[in-house]
């Protein structure tokens, strides 16, 4: 069926109404990939001050590394896994890129390895790999809900993991997420928290202080050091939920940058057509009126019959 004027004009107000509303949600990521990568920047010197604050635990020696939670044993030990993701759509390949690299690094794993996912897409993403997950946490839509989504990773997650290593079962922490490069590119991130790398104590506790006088512990120290540890667990899971909301929006942000030039595209040819087959129409109407003139013109001309009847004798 040919394209008339009015169905090409409303093919045209559709696209301006849904580029009006990409370049909206393109405004929006942009604006959030600053919020998420702001409280990333920020919650740097809170994670420097609980690494001081290990670091002063672990030169204490023997003492508080032996009441360190879930310090490495022999064996096999069961892997707690958590996949941030997205809850919304438009994001290309955010999700199925972490969680096909998460099946990967899981899949050598023993056979009792619990997922958590974050974002309902995501659960989906790791459902279509053979790895349901335990439970889904909903994806924050704000900086301030942030703080919301780790609490209850921790008391789901973390809190019974600790209590199980304390009874001595061996358990394993991770973390996978996108975290944001250069642009809108981002890639995916195998972070082990629990237990504690002995290298990563080392480098701790050889870390320079920061003033002259040496660091002490008050207290209890395996109180004190079971309290860093859940501070460190809880900014390296803030950090990671940050980081995968900035990789989510950044990637949103260059779909909706594809979606506005294509219906830019798409806007210039359907104007054109649409330009195109209005001039047809005038040309068609113009070329009426002109064909109807010389008809009327011809009708209204007298016809000369030839010179008068009769002549003089």
């Amino acid at each position: 069926m040919a394209d008339s004027t009015g169905n090409l004009r409303r093919r045209i107000d559709s696209a301006a109404d849904l580029q009006s509303v990409v370049r909206a949600m393109k405004a929006q990521a942009a604006a959030s990939v600053g919020q998420y990568a702001t409280a990333v920047a920020a919650l740097g010197d809170y994670a420097r001050t609980v690494e001081l604050g290990l670091g002063a635990c672990f030169r204490q020696g023997p003492r508080t590394a032996a009441a360190t939670p879930n310090r490495p044993v022999a064996g096999k030990r069961q892997v707690r896994a958590v996949v941030f993701g997205s809850d919304q759509g438009l994001v290309g390949r955010f999700n199925d890129t972490v969680a096909e690299y998460a099946a990967q690094a899981l899949s050598t794993q023993p056979q009792g390895t619990q997922v958590w996912a974050v974002g309902e897409r995501m659960r989906a993403s790791l459902a279509d790999r053979g790895m349901p997950a335990q439970d889904t946490f909903a994806v924050p839509a704000t900086v301030q809900a942030i703080t919301r989504l780790v609490t209850e990773i921790l008391v789901t997650v973390v809190d019974t993991m600790l209590t199980t290593a304390e009874s001595g079962a061996p358990s394993e922490l991770r973390l996978f997420y996108n975290r944001p490069t250069t642009g809108s590119a981002y890639v995916p991130v195998d972070q082990r928290l629990l237990p504690l790398d002995d290298a990563w104590r080392l480098e701790l506790a050889r870390r320079p202080w920061p003033t002259q006088l040496p660091p002490e512990v008050v207290g209890d120290p395996e109180e004190t050091l079971r309290g860093l540890i859940r501070e460190y667990v809880f900014v390296s899971v803030f950090r990671a939920s940050a980081e995968s909301l900035a990789s989510e929006n950044a990637s949103r942000l260059a779909a909706m940058d594809r979606a506005d030039r294509n219906i830019d595209k798409m806007l210039g040819v359907l104007n054109d057509r649409f330009h195109r087959l209005r001039q047809s129409k005038i040309d068609e109407e113009l070329s009426d009126v002109i064909s109807g003139f010389k008809a009327l013109s011809r009708k209204s001309t007298p016809r000369s019959d030839g010179p008068a009847s009769g002549s003089a004798c």
